[in-house]
């Protein structure tokens, strides 16, 4: 049903269709928001995992490959002529330069998570026009009373 069969139709819904309409958009605008919500959130934790990958890598450069890559490089630095402590200094120089450069790769992917923005709008949005309904007061008989009375 569209919308401007539903205004022409709405004097004669009742309100329990009224009230039962109201509950199913609402609902399904909270599953939209949640939806959307999870949706950025997933985004965000991809590019967590990026630059936690990143850091791993770098961590896993820095312990294992150091000990045996250094080794090999500084005593074939070493055969080029030059002395041994400063082949194995120019070495672990380098090695640190490659952590270095991974580690501020994983800051800048780091540096992209952000917080739902698109969500926390929409739900700012749908706050502010739920606070704007009031509900209608109503007439409290005596028979209600008294039912409530006897049924506790």
């Amino acid at each position: 049903m569209s919308a401007l069969d539903q205004g022409e139709q709405g004097a004669e819904r009742t309100l329990g269709q009224l009230v039962a309409s109201a509950t199913a958009e609402m609902s399904a605008l909270v599953h939209d928001e949640i939806a959307l919500a999870k949706a950025e959130l997933r985004q965000d934790a991809k590019r967590a995992g990026v630059g936690g990958a990143a850091i791993s890598v770098a961590g896993v450069f820095a312990l294992f490959s150091l000990p045996v890559l250094s080794f090999a490089a500084a005593y074939g630095i070493h055969n080029l002529g030059l002395g041994l402590a400063w082949s194995f200094l120019i070495v672990g120089a380098a090695f640190l330069l490659l952590a270095g450069v991974l580690a501020l790769l994983a800051v800048s992917k780091f540096k992209k998570v952000k917080p739902p923005e698109r969500s926390i709008a929409s739900v700012k949005q749908t706050a502010a026009v739920v606070g704007t309904v009031k509900p209608h007061p109503r007439a409290v008989s005596d028979n209600a009373v008294g039912v409530a009375r006897s049924s506790s």
